[in-house]
């Protein structure tokens, strides 16, 4: 029989599983596998970043936008160590990604040798799969293993070997088990059809609840809520899964979301999640019977008792919700919940035009939003760029909206770019991020730079850590160990090759996002922001006393009153 190099084989099952790009970094334990790359250099390519973080973010987010697994490569030891927030980043937004790291020669294992990492050990809480590799002829099996476990438990798989380990020949006879894999939905019992058609039928208030496991039902969860007339609020990784200037749709809930959709959830007598998680179960109204369609059963019941819980695909159970029901005629509960969402969206328009100096991160994201192609890619930062963002960017069914949701990690706006970027050439892509996250990963800007990526990057420099002023804020503490020192981004820029803009006025800003609408370089617009309150969509008592409470302490200290956003802003979302 053949024979084949042990890697190269690896990067066969690779690419039979539709894998074509490898993000990551070269190195001495893991060189025999970028060897077999380079080797498959027209079928698989490796994507070189400056930092192993975001190669895992890149991977991460390659994930999410196109439900395909993402890829991974580090060195051993610290290599590995720099991949793990990335990679808490896939497993906690429950996406499928492989981490390839290396490891010390087999013989040098154990004794303490130079880089030496238990890595299984390290990533045993981060992978759904973990394995030290070995022996040459299991290579390309375990590698089949691992890419078919990270799609079948949506989660990171881990190998580590040795780099000595692939550099074998082994017998040409492993055959990939990607043409044999599928991803089996159990059956829907139509007696719970019925029962929550009932239920829908029946309630006088219904709201659904949309999260990230509707995705593949963007259709079927349109016509949904169109046929029974229902008010529907979308989490915010699954932002843009329904258009968000449809009709029904009330934006987010919880503390970056809108007041139309607190008070929905609140004055509710039925709500129906679909594919959700959602963890903040303050913000679920749990007096009320509820109708769940979950995948994972172990989620069935988790945050919400359930009347009905069926575990199934969103796309299936709501193909038979549409096919089995009678349309429902508008109500007057949807009719006061659209003219509550008016009134919101006519505050959030006087938010976007109020007296300010420098440029207004609310009026940033809404002009973003207005001029983005139908088919743009959102890849958003963590901090007031995501509260913004849920705002101010009105997302489309047609569009990506990427985010770390459930880890919630600065820097993770430019990797989503770049990988957007490269799983999707011929969509617009814009990275929004403040300054504190952008400097996190900023020399990877060079990547987007040296494999031609051309991106649009907003930095919101207002030279804080802004979102944690007003956390900080909200409990009744005094801000400390926030500001930031401020970094000539357009200058950054043009020193890694791509086109940089510094902005100072709303004008300045409108006129460069007009600029570079079809950029052919990457591009930094660094905007000069003024310092807006990311306010919680509903403030609650809880966190109208803490603001009390650091205005109190600021006077004392201060002896003035502290800066604070308009009382009407403050005033509408309280009461």
């Amino acid at each position: 029989m053949a024979k084949i190099n042990a890697a190269d084989k690896m990067v066969q099952v690779m690419e039979a599983w539709g894998i074509d790009n490898v993000y990551g970094l070269p190195g001495d334990s893991v060189d025999t596998t970028v060897e077999a790359l380079y080797r498959a250099r027209d079928k698989v390519r490796f994507t070189q970043v400056r930092h192993e973080e975001v190669a895992a973010l890149a991977a991460a987010s390659h994930a999410k936008l196109t439900g395909q697994v993402g890829v991974c490569l580090s060195i051993g030891g610290p290599g590995a160590i720099h991949m793990l927030n990335g990679l808490y980043d896939a497993k906690m937004d429950h996406v499928p990604v492989v981490a390839i790291l290396g490891q010390i020669q087999s013989k040098l294992l154990n004794t303490g040798y130079f880089q030496e990492v238990d890595s299984p050990k390290l990533f045993d809480d981060v992978a759904v799969y973990n394995k030290l590799v070995t022996s040459p002829e299991t290579v390309p099996a375990v590698m089949d293993e691992a890419i078919r476990m990270a799609y079948l438990h949506h989660g990171v798989a881990v190998l580590t070997i040795p780099d000595d380990v692939p550099d074998h020949k082994i017998e040409d006879s492993f055959r990939p088990t990607a043409d044999l894999f599928t991803e089996s939905h159990p059956a829907i019992d139509p007696a719970d059809i019925d029962k929550a058609l009932g239920m829908i039928q029946t309630a006088k208030r219904p709201v659904a609840f949309f999260g990230v496991g509707a995705k593949g039902a963007q259709a079927e969860a349109k016509e949904f809520v169109e046929r029974y007339s229902l008010p529907f609020i979308q989490t915010m990784p699954a932002k843009g899964v329904i258009d968000d200037d449809h009709p029904n749709a009330l934006g987010q809930v919880g503390k970056l979301g809108t007041k139309p959709a607190y008070e929905a959830m609140f004055d509710a007598d039925l709500l129906i999640l679909v594919g959700t998680d959602y963890p903040y179960a303050p913000y679920l109204n749990g007096r009320i019977p509820a109708i769940q369609i979950e995948l994972e059963p172990t989620r069935i019941g988790k945050r919400h008792q359930v009347e009905v819980g069926m575990v199934a695909d969103a796309k299936d159970a709501l193909q038979q919700l549409n096919a089995k029901g009678q349309p429902l005629k508008e109500s007057a509960w949807l009719k006061a919940c659209r003219k509550n969402m008016g009134t919101w969206r006519k505050w959030m328009g006087d938010v976007t035009s109020k007296s300010h100096q420098g440029v207004l991160p609310s009026r940033t994201f809404s002009k973003l939003s207005e001029v983005a192609a139908d088919n743009a890619v959102w890849s958003v930062d963590v901090g007031t760029s995501t509260s913004f963002g849920a705002r101010f960017i009105t997302a489309k069914s047609t569009q990506k909206y990427i985010i770390s949701a459930w880890l919630g990690t600065m820097g993770c706006a430019l990797p989503g770019a770049i990988a957007s970027k490269e799983a999707m050439p011929e969509r617009p892509v814009y990275a929004v991020c403040g300054d504190g996250a952008f400097a996190m990963v900023m020399q990877d800007f060079v990547t987007a730079v040296k494999y031609d990526l051309p991106m649009v990057v907003v930095v919101l420099n207002n030279h804080l850590l802004a979102f944690i002023e007003y956390e900080q804020q909200s409990v009744g503490q005094q801000n400390y160990g926030i500001d930031l020192a401020d970094i000539d981004f357009a200058k950054f820029a043009e020193a890694c090759g791509g086109i940089g803009v510094n902005v100072t006025t709303d004008e300045e800003f409108d006129a460069a996002i007009e600029r570079y609408k079809n950029p052919t370089k990457p591009v930094i617009i660094n905007c000069a922001s003024t310092d807006e309150a990311p306010l919680p969509g509903k403030i609650v008592w809880d966190e109208a006393e803490g603001y009390m409470k650091f205005g109190l302490g600021y006077m004392k200290e201060q002896f003035r009153i502290p800066e604070l956003p308009p009382l009407r802003e403050l005033m509408r979302q309280f009461l």
